[in-house]
């Protein structure tokens, strides 16, 4: 399995959650080879895991994500990453 790690910095908190719960979540669950996805904030900040089958799959939702970014937050980077355990 591979994650794609994506880091935000928040504008509209409010606005944000919205979007995340109405928009992001549901289109992600989608993409081809969806595991799991893990959504957090702190501050200012929300950092995100995405779980995906393969890296291939991982890569490929990595590259539509600037897409998807709603406008109450700042893109400000992805990663795929290995998962090389988890519980």
């Amino acid at each position: 399995m591979h994650a794609v790690v994506v880091r935000v910095s928040i504008k509209d908190g409010e606005e944000a959650t919205r979007a995340l719960q109405e928009q992001v979540v549901p289109a992600v669950s989608q993409a081809p080879g969806f595991v799991a996805g893990y959504w957090t904030r702190k501050d200012d900040g929300g950092l995100s895991m995405i779980v995906f089958e393969s890296e291939d799959a991982a890569r490929s939702a990595s590259e539509r994500i600037r897409d998807g970014v709603p406008d109450s937050v700042d893109l400000e980077g992805t990663e795929v990453r290995e998962v090389v355990a988890h519980a």
